[in-house]
């Protein structure tokens, strides 16, 4: 049987950021890896980390969530005292014995692996891809670098790539001056500002708490949803004149009860009389928002009735719904990780036009791929839908 061609990518991530996941993609398909460990460091020797390891380990997840290639690993993350390469190696080594393994570098980091710890004991270990970068070094100086580690033993591949110019230091000034930036996946830029972290101002106080236990209760790629939910309602939020605060908040929240087994749900839902539906309760898909919102009061503490309502009709709506659980409701519907339904891409060039009218054409678009399947459309969607075309700004068209 071949072996497994594994890539490691490390670094600090403080934060994790758009240019490192275009690297590890970039070079999963140039050298045909079949995936790519995401390391960060727990206790590098070379740099001090502006946050906590426990903060870069929850970004690293979440920015591999979308891509089953991309694997965080804690593995430098858990050792105590100094970090080195070679004790990555070593161990991956023993653990794996049929990985053939390479490591990524930029090509500013060629001129310096002449002094990384044991560098003669890691050449046998693993085949370096060398990524290019902008102006890192002399040409003339580059090239004879890579011919006298190639002679001392060294494995050097040139990935050939679109270069990779973005800095975790250019993202932390970026999010310290409060500058919108496309070098940061959402769903990490809201982890950064619901915590207050890099010099954001801080804008959920229970944040480490409700994160905390949103990471732990969700899958990643569910906690890399919500954060993203939070990150798209806050944004129509400000749209559309509704409060951001709540907004994301109830986008946070929304699905803190989707990963919860069904027999729990329904345990909780008949206990607190939240619905005697007999089809609501036979689904997760229904029933988790319900239930969610019980959850959200009485384990993250929400106290607030608008933020409640929103998380209880997410995924359904409501006759008489507010402007804030059209905002999460349609955020739901259509952040950036969402899976492609009917009409997505009109919903979301509407979605800055009118809530109403974008909410509505989602709607409709789901309840007509729904029964093109032959499945349950709860009957509260359809209500929604009615409803919404009676609103005077959908019948006039603005």
């Amino acid at each position: 049987m071949a072996r497994e061609r594994v890539g490691i990518l490390g670094g600090t991530f403080d934060p994790v950021h758009q240019g490192h996941i275009q690297m590890a993609l970039s070079v999963l398909d140039a050298v045909r890896l079949d995936r790519m460990l995401i390391m960060p460091s727990g206790n590098p020797p070379y740099k001090a980390c502006a946050t906590v390891p426990e903060d870069r380990w929850k970004m690293v997840v979440t920015a591999c969530a979308h891509d089953p290639r991309l694997i965080p690993s804690r593995l430098e993350l858990d050792r105590s005292g100094n970090i080195y390469t070679i004790d990555t190696l070593l161990m991956l080594r023993r653990e794996h014995p049929k990985w053939e393994l390479f490591y990524v570098i930029g090509a500013d980091a060629v001129m310096k692996l002449k002094n990384w710890h044991r560098i003669q004991e890691v050449f046998p270990l693993v085949t370096f891809l060398v990524c290019p970068r902008e102006n890192y070094a002399d040409p003339a100086d580059f090239t004879e670098e890579i011919s006298r580690l190639r002679a001392l033993g060294a494995s050097l591949v040139i990935v050939h790539m679109d270069p990779v110019n973005i800095s975790s230091t250019m993202v932390r000034s970026a999010l310290s001056r409060g500058d919108s930036t496309p070098l940061l996946d959402g769903s990490v830029r809201e982890f950064c500002g619901a915590k207050g972290l890099y010099g954001m101002p801080r804008r959920i106080d229970d944040a480490d708490q409700w994160i905390g236990k949103l990471f732990s209760a969700l899958t990643p790629k569910r906690f890399a949803h919500s954060l993203s939910v939070a990150n798209t309602a806050r944004q129509l939020a400000r749209i559309h004149g509704v409060d951001l605060l709540q907004a994301e908040e109830a986008g946070l929240l929304h699905d803190c009860a989707k990963c919860m087994p069904l027999k729990e749900m329904r345990s909780i839902a008949v206990e607190h009389s939240l619905t005697d539906d007999l089809t609501v309760l036979e689904s997760s898909a229904l029933l988790h928002s319900l239930t969610g919102a019980w959850v959200a009061r009485n384990e993250y503490g929400m106290a607030d009735p608008e933020v409640l309502e929103a998380i209880a009709y997410h995924n359904t709506g409501c006759t008489g719904m507010s402007r804030l659980s059209m905002c999460v409701c349609l955020a739901d519907f259509i952040e950036p990780y969402r899976e492609s339904f009917p009409l997505l891409e009109q919903v979301r060039m509407l979605s800055v036009l009118s809530l109403e009218r974008a909410l509505l054409l989602s709607l409709e678009g789901t309840a007509d791929f729904v029964r093109s399947r032959g499945k349950y459309l709860h009957p509260r969607t359809q209500e929604t839908i009615s409803w919404l075309r009676s609103q005077p700004s959908v019948r006039s068209g603005r």
